[in-house]
């Protein structure tokens, strides 16, 4: 399985960003993709997720602001990105494989086995 990001820039604040990951050698049809960011002196925190039937989860920080979608085959995860603000600066992931680590867990929460290299995104005020 591979996963690989485009789609980071440097952008102004209230700009927009769209980022794509493209995904090989993944078959599932039942389990999660998601985008994951990690910020400045923070750990990664899981932003949007995504199942087999489009259904999507949002971080409460990107909520209103990022889109996810994916294309029929689920080869193609994008993540659309509005109004963007500095606190958004961060390495964004793609992530395929989630599962639960217990009950409850949001999507975005779930444990992912396969991440890409990441894709720079940096908003300046």
């Amino acid at each position: 399985v591979q996963l690989m990001e485009s789609g980071g820039a440097s952008v102004q604040s209230g700009g927009s960003l769209r980022l794509s990951c493209a995904v090989t050698g993944y078959t599932s049809t039942s389990r999660f993709l998601a985008w994951f960011r990690q910020t400045p002196g923070k750990e990664p925190e899981g932003i949007a997720s995504i199942d087999s039937d489009d259904t999507t989860t949002y971080a409460d920080s990107v909520k209103g602001r990022f889109t996810s979608s994916q294309d029929t085959a689920r080869r193609t995860l994008s993540l659309q990105m509005n109004s963007l603000k500095s606190d958004d600066t961060g390495m964004y992931y793609c992530a395929a494989d989630g599962i639960p680590r217990g009950w409850g867990i949001p999507p975005i929460e779930y444990e992912y086995n396969y991440y890409g290299q990441g894709t720079q995104v940096s908003v300046s005020s």
